[in-house]
């Protein structure tokens, strides 16, 4: 028997106008979005949080810690909620609701809907660049002054595995949070002139600002539209590069990077904390705290204070939602070097977050839960540990053929578009939400293809609560089951684009030759800013409007 069957009912669904008077209350609260992924970045309200049901207990606690957290679940009114509400009460949270009627009660209801991904880090940007006048420079600009040879630097803000799909040429990597630490080494001269881009805008505009409000002297833009410029700009890009900032940082120079850190902190009211503070906080049951490590991932590996969560600093402002899925909690960063967590502190002040830098920074003795979270939220995550690892039979790759001999039916949980790339011939695709639209018998023989163990356990337990109990799962890719001679298949159209609610074609299209996609983006996100009403707006601690300069 499941845990969902034994679980507690979980609380009355909430309408649409409460849940929006909760969103501004200045309570915590985690409006959680389980539908997939596609359908999540066609609509959604504008501070709901993704955790497509597929993988909610996966994610969960690393998202919402705390056990007791107001939680409002969204779906398409299908019924998803009330399967997902259940299962986290099964994990032990305790004030769980659906929004009655999902997506469309909203809708009626006339609040706003968005589009895309990382809504209030991606408005953010725009503001402000809005507001403080963040200078920018054309793809052609650039191009032109690159060719001339001008006394001009690139560098990319994203971090390395996204720059290596494409990049400006010449553009040096160096991510949003390394740019406070390393901008200066790799232009010595104050004369250099520093562009900063992205793949699209909001990246290029908060690099571009950080140097500015350190005080760099160097003339300091953004690339307009970044890498999606570029190419809209008929200009190529290159592939595969591997030019990065020097892991090595000038020792002699960390005084004065301190400083310029520690001044903008000032201007920008960003508190310090000492490590008792930090753990009285992690301690506590009644508020969400999310300990985060901003360093480079090679730093994070070789050692960070333990259950800290790895946030690089440029994407925790970038997409602070896949961070941290509680709107009103408690951040603490730290680095160690007093330069990185300050800086990412100060943009994360001025939207809207209660951030905290730890003095001591890595040198603290504190001490948090699996993954950065208070360690009030250990129950949870023991409880959620339980439910991944309950039994789930696997079965080998070598041992397939034999099953789909012998009549087992093959269904892929794998991504659609890992589907539609390579799959065993005769497998159907599926997802958790939809394994009930198979109408599997009870009887059946069911081997689950899944490329992530967690998602394929999951799967496994949906299916037993509709009673398909004889369920192995196998964990392997395309290339091992060629090996073992069975039939792999591709299809482009299958499933076809409707069925694709995990695959976000709006925001992926741009990223594959499609100049309108990318057109659309831009367009998406310079509007941002005007769709937000004044409740968004205020979310906000950017000034109403500032002068150059």
């Amino acid at each position: 028997m499941t845990t969902q069957q034994h679980a507690p009912q979980p609380l009355a669904p909430v309408d649409a106008p409460t849940l929006k008077r909760w969103l501004h209350d200045g309570g915590e609260i985690a409006l959680l979005d389980v539908r997939e992924h596609g359908q999540y970045g066609e609509a959604h309200p504008f501070y709901a949080t993704t955790l497509p049901y597929s993988r909610l207990e996966l994610d969960i606690g690393r998202l919402v810690p705390r056990p007791s957290t107001r939680i409002v679940l969204l779906d398409e009114g299908d019924g998803i909620s009330e399967r997902a509400a259940q299962a986290l009460a099964g994990l032990g949270y305790t004030d769980v609701r659906p929004l009655a009627g999902g997506m469309a009660a909203w809708r009626a209801a006339g609040f706003g809907v968005f589009a895309g991904v990382n809504l209030p880090s991606k408005t953010f940007g725009e503001l402000a660049e809005h507001l403080l006048h963040t200078p920018r420079i054309s793809a052609t600009d650039l191009a032109q002054r690159l060719a001339r040879g001008d006394d001009l630097i690139v560098l990319d803000g994203r971090p390395y595995s996204e720059y290596g799909k494409m990049n400006i040429p010449g553009a040096i990597c160096c991510p949003n949070g390394e740019l406070a630490l390393r901008a200066q080494q790799l232009a010595p001269s104050p004369s250099t002139t520093i562009v900063v881009n992205c793949a699209g805008r909001t990246r290029s505009i908060i690099g571009a600002q950080t140097l500015i409000d350190l005080g760099l002297p160097n003339p300091v833009l953004a690339l307009e539209n970044g890498t999606q410029g570029w190419y809209l700009a008929d200009l190529q890009l290159e592939h595969g590069s591997r030019r990065k900032y020097p892991d090595a940082i000038d020792a002699a120079r960390l005084p004065v990077l301190r400083e310029q850190a520690r001044r903008l902190a000032r201007e920008l009211s960003v508190s310090i904390v000492d490590a008792a503070q930090a753990r009285a906080w992690l301690a506590e049951g009644d508020r969400n705290t999310f300990l985060c490590d901003v360093r480079t991932p090679e730093e994070y590996a070789a050692g960070t204070l333990p259950g800290a969560q790895h946030t690089p600093g440029g994407q925790l402002i970038q997409a602070t939602d896949q961070y941290v899925g509680v709107r009103g909690a408690r951040i603490v960063l730290f680095d160690n070097d007093g330069v990185r967590a300050p800086v990412v502190a100060g943009w994360l002040v001025r939207m809207g977050w209660d951030v905290h830098v730890l003095a001591e920074g890595l040198d603290a003795r504190v001490a948090a839960s699996a993954g950065g979270l208070s360690t009030a939220a250990a129950p949870v995550a023991a409880r959620v540990d339980a439910t991944i690892a309950a039994p789930t039979a696997a079965i080998a790759t070598a041992d397939l053929a034999a099953a789909v001999q012998a009549g087992a039916t093959l269904v892929d949980v794998r991504p659609s578009m890992a589907y539609r790339k390579a799959h065993v011939q005769g497998a159907r695709w599926s997802i958790r939400p939809r394994l009930r639209s198979l109408r599997l018998d009870p009887q059946a023989d069911v081997v689950l293809l899944a490329d992530d163990a967690g998602v394929g356990a999951l799967a496994a337990r949906e299916l037993a609560d509709l009673g398909v109990r004889r369920v192995r799962v196998n964990v392997d890719t395309p290339a091992a089951w060629r090996v073992a001679g069975l039939p792999v298949a591709a299809s482009p159209a299958l499933p076809a684009d409707a069925d694709c609610i995990d695959y976000l074609f709006f925001v992926h299209d741009r990223h594959d030759g499609n100049k309108a996609a990318a057109r659309q983006y831009i367009a998406w996100e310079t509007n941002l800013i005007h769709q937000i009403d004044a409740q968004e707006r205020a979310g906000f601690r950017l000034p109403a409007h500032t002068q150059p300069g």
